[in-house]
């Protein structure tokens, strides 16, 4: 993840004889080169898309620092620091901006009005101090810093390599659980508002974060298997530039399939809030009991005459409209008064009615599909997910209970 990483993983390669050249390039070594270039064209694709513009220019941020990466990756392993001397330690601080691109680029995602900030600037601190740690090396000769190369293949490795290797870790696997606790989080907040959520689950962005964790986790183990001086039987950069190329092609494969975050009709809702405190989320809002008793009532009497949870996109601000009252105080009664989210509430009236059809003749006459439709599910798997988590039993296996 660093020069000493790299040019240290030469030492136990032997570059020259891993199947086939072209151009002076191994097979890999192609391979990592277009996943660089590949990484390029996204991350353009990204920053020129003209929604979303915040969240895509930082995944853009990101996958460039991911292709840079790469082609750094190339450039150690080809020994080409003889012929391009110039370009060496170029990609110092890189690493540290990995964690921090992903994280606010789930913050943003997560939180449509979410704007970055001056405050947030302290988080590129890390790789600014490497950057100025790197002055010297930038500052030396071709010559020169052909010869620090030389002397790192020999076992010689910077100070400040050794100050910085371990912590290139810290960050990374710090912003990666950090990133997993505003996913979480917005979770949460989606299942507080919208009664599908296909469309807002951010799904993608968590198995982004859980495969960048795992290449970070990857690195780690190398790192400290050749520090042991156990070399593994294939090369380091071999495993890391496969991992971080398969991860661009999936962001461009996943990403830019993502539909935008839809309308968020309640910005009481934008900033999340811990579930695990019902007590304190809303002990100011000044609803008393016989009010909530009142929502309960309409509420539960417009669920049953009117069915709004057959509309696939009802959202917690859809139905307060409804309701004539705030978004902000059903939350409350739903959370409070009934110990249920949005969705969960929603889905339970969903799941009923198909239910009492499938216990009736509708069940034989229609698809389990066709009556999760009906019902308002906006899919089939999140109807066969959503059933067994509310019933304990698939549709199918109800159907045949209540045939018995």
């Amino acid at each position: 993840m660093c020069v000493s990483f790299h040019v240290r993983s030469n030492l136990n390669a032997q570059w020259a004889g891993i199947g086939m050249e072209v151009g002076g390039l191994n097979w890999w070594q192609l391979v990592a080169l277009l996943g660089a270039l590949q990484g390029l064209v996204l991350a353009v694709a990204l920053a020129t898309r003209p929604t979303g513009r915040t969240p895509h220019r930082l995944l853009a941020g990101a996958i460039l620092s991911f292709s840079l990466f790469l082609a750094t990756v190339v450039y150690y392993s080809a020994n080409l620091v003889g012929r391009f001397p110039h370009l060496f330690a170029a990609t110092q601080p890189l690493p540290f901006l990995f964690g921090p691109l992903v994280f606010f680029y789930a913050v943003t995602a997560s939180d449509r009005s979410r704007r970055l900030t001056w405050r947030d600037a302290w988080h590129a601190a890390p790789a600014a101090i490497v950057l100025v740690l790197s002055v010297p090396i930038f500052l030396l000769s071709g010559a020169e810093k052909v010869a620090m190369y030389e002397a790192i293949r020999r076992g010689a490795v910077p100070m400040n390599a050794m100050l910085t290797d371990p912590l290139r870790f810290l960050s990374g696997g710090g912003y990666t659980l950090a990133t997993l606790v505003v996913l979480r989080r917005h979770r949460q907040i989606m299942a507080d508002n919208y009664s599908s959520l296909e469309r807002v689950n951010l799904v993608w962005v968590q198995r982004l974060v859980f495969a960048a964790g795992g290449i970070w986790l990857l690195a780690f183990g190398l790192q400290v298997s050749t520090d042991l001086g156990h070399h593994p039987g294939i090369e380091t950069d071999l495993l890391i530039a496969t991992a971080i190329t398969a991860l661009i092609y999936a962001i461009g494969y996943l990403g830019l399939r993502q539909p935008e975050i839809v309308r968020f009709d309640t910005a009481e809702h934008v900033v999340p809030v811990e579930a695990s405190v019902p007590s304190q989320r809303y002990e100011r809002s000044g609803l008393d009991a016989r009010a909530a008793e009142k929502i309960q009532a309409r509420l539960m009497a417009l669920m049953a005459h009117e069915r709004l949870y057959r509309r696939a996109e009802l959202t917690l601000g859809d139905l307060a409209t409804a309701l004539d009252t705030t978004p902000h105080r059903l939350s409350e009664v739903l959370n409070a008064q009934l110990s249920l989210s949005f969705h969960d509430f929603v889905n339970g009236y969903r799941v009923r009615e198909v239910q009492e059809r499938l216990a009736g003749v509708d069940g034989a006459r229609y698809t389990y599909l066709t009556l999760a439709l009906d019902a308002g599910f906006a899919s089939k798997s999140t109807f066969n997910a959503v059933f067994k988590k509310q019933t304990g039993m698939t549709p199918s296996a109800y159907r045949i209970s209540q045939e018995g």
